[in-house]
C-alpha cells in the first residue's frame, strides 16, 4: 500500500511484512502507531502480505486488506482486524466484510473481491518476495536493507527503526 507521488521526494520505507490472524502482529500495533505519529509523512509505512498456513483465514484477510486499500484505509481496516484476532479465527470471511461495513468501506466489492480474487496475485507476490529476502514469520520488518523478525522479540526493535529511520532521513537532508 503506497502513496507517494513522483514530485515528492522518496521518503524511507519500512516494510511490515504481516498476517492479519497474528496475535505478535496484534502485538506491533503499538509500535507502528508509534512510528506514525513520529514520522508522519516523512516514512512510509507499507503493509506486505505474508499469510502463514497456521491461520486459515489469513489469505482471505490479506485479499480483503488490498481492498480495503483501494478503497483508500488501509492501514485503518488491517488494525481493526488484527485489533480483533480473535473474531476473525471465529468469524472468517464474514468477519473481514463486517469490518468493512463498520469502517463505511463498500461491504459488497469486499465479498465480490474475496470471490473474484482479484488481489490474489499481490498477496502471493508479497509472500514470494518475502520467502526471497528470508521472512520466516510475522511480523518482520525492514527498513533501509535491514531486517529485524517482531515474531521472535518486539524489544526494542522500534528504537531500531528508528535509528534507522533517522540516519536514512538525515542523509536525503
Amino acid at each position: 500500500m503506497s502513496d507517494s507521488s513522483p514530485d515528492r521526494p522518496a521518503v524511507p520505507v519500512l516494510d511490515v511484512w504481516c498476517e492479519l490472524q497474528c496475535t505478535d502482529c496484534r502485538s506491533a500495533l503499538d509500535d507502528l502507531r508509534a512510528l506514525r505519529a513520529r514520522y508522519g509523512d516523512r516514512l512510509e509505512l507499507r503493509l506486505r502480505h505474508f499469510p502463514l498456513e497456521k491461520h486459515k483465514h489469513s489469505f482471505a484477510a490479506a485479499q480483503a486488506a488490498e481492498e480495503a486499500a483501494e478503497q483508500g484505509q488501509g492501514w485503518p481496516y488491517a488494525e481493526a482486524v488484527l485489533g480483533r484476532v480473535e473474531e476473525l479465527d471465529r468469524g472468517g470471511e464474514a468477519f473481514l466484510i463486517e469490518v468493512a461495513r463498520e469502517l463505511g468501506l463498500d461491504a459488497e466489492e469486499f465479498d465480490t473481491a474475496l470471490i473474484d480474487g482479484r488481489h490474489i496475485l499481490i498477496v502471493d507476490a508479497d509472500q514470494a518476495e518475502g520467502k526471497a529476502i528470508g521472512v520466516t514469520g510475522t511480523p518482520t520488518y525492514v527498513i533501509g536493507g535491514e531486517r529485524f523478525d517482531g515474531g521472535k522479540s518486539q524489544e526494542g526493535l522500534r528504537e531500531r527503526v528508528e535509528e534507522i529511520a533517522d540516519r536514512l532521513l538525515a542523509e536525503q537532508a
